[in-house]
């Protein structure tokens, strides 16, 4: 085996034993607090959050893969899971970087230009947030959260496939990189966003599944709101501790500080089983198909 083969394997798995590890200790370190929570939950309705969580994921691997796939780079929907949802992992870890990192470096062995992993990476943020305010908006009340209309041309204007395109070359002229061969097209832009409304949807039954009383069309809004508020937050792994925050208070109108606080922790325990079990099947559906 050539040394330089064995440095990315020691790499890799690496990565991936430090990601695993901030995301179990993130399970050990919430545990006792969500004891109460899991013995409010029947069985069905945790397992039927835990499919929605998965179905979530899945939307957002499609808008990654899609925006990938616009710039010139499509992937084959294993080898897209992979590269994804393990390089998900990353988030878990202190840092903005890990995710992006390690995506790249995957997508390299698959041939795809870095310039191009990195790309759809920070296109999922304006996406994500997009969406994810005007699902807030239209579920949560434009009496209570109009203020969220304050934010949205803005990201409106960055979801403009002439202004990505713009900014995109910019920054690879600064890195003194080759610009990308592809822009971004509407059409995929709007393929994208429709993944990410859909993934909206699933993340929000999953709060409902947890918590019935909130009605589904709230949950939807309640976990995008809170959800948008945690992402941007880079430097906390995952958005820890910051959505929980936000996801209480916004619960706040059909439920009592106590079973929120138990809610949002819940539902963080089910998101990271989420990721686990899709970075999980996701690997050994690509490792199967190589054999």
């Amino acid at each position: 085996m050539r040394p330089r083969s064995s440095l990315k394997r020691v790499v890799r798995y690496g990565f991936l034993a430090v990601a695993l590890g901030f995301g179990a200790w993130a399970v050990a370190r919430q545990w006792d607090a969500v004891v109460a929570g899991f013995a409010a939950l029947s069985w069905p309705m945790l397992l039927a959050s835990l499919v929605a969580v998965v179905a979530a994921l899945l939307g957002a691997m499609l808008t990654w893969r899609t925006l990938l796939a616009d710039l010139g780079s499509p992937l084959p929907p294993r080898q897209a899971a992979k590269v994804f949802f393990v390089g998900q992992l990353g988030k878990y870890i202190p840092g903005a970087v890990w995710p992006v990192i390690a995506q790249m470096e995957m997508g390299r062995e698959l041939g795809v230009p870095r310039p191009r992993s990195a790309a759809a990476f920070f296109l999922m943020m304006p996406i994500q947030l997009a969406t994810g305010l005007l699902v807030s908006l239209v579920t949560l009340g434009w009496d209570r959260y109009g203020w969220l209309l304050l934010f949205l041309p803005v990201l409106l204007v960055l979801l403009e496939p002439k202004v990505v395109n713009a900014v995109i070359g910019f920054g690879l002229r600064k890195l003194k990189r080759e610009p990308l061969d592809r822009p971004l097209t509407r059409r995929g832009m709007l393929t994208a966003l429709g993944w990410a409304l859909a993934g909206w949807v699933c993340y929000g039954m999953h709060l409902y599944f947890i918590a019935p009383e909130t009605g589904p069309l709230f949950a939807v809004g309640a976990f995008a709101l809170s959800w948008c508020l945690g992402i941007l937050t880079f430097v906390v792994p995952a958005g820890a501790g910051v959505r929980e925050v936000a996801m209480v208070a916004v619960l706040s109108p059909v439920m009592a500080s106590g079973p929120a606080i138990a809610v949002a922790l819940v539902s963080r325990i089910v998101i990271i089983m989420g990721d686990l079990i899709c970075a999980g099947a996701a690997g050994i559906a690509a490792r199967r198909e190589r054999l």
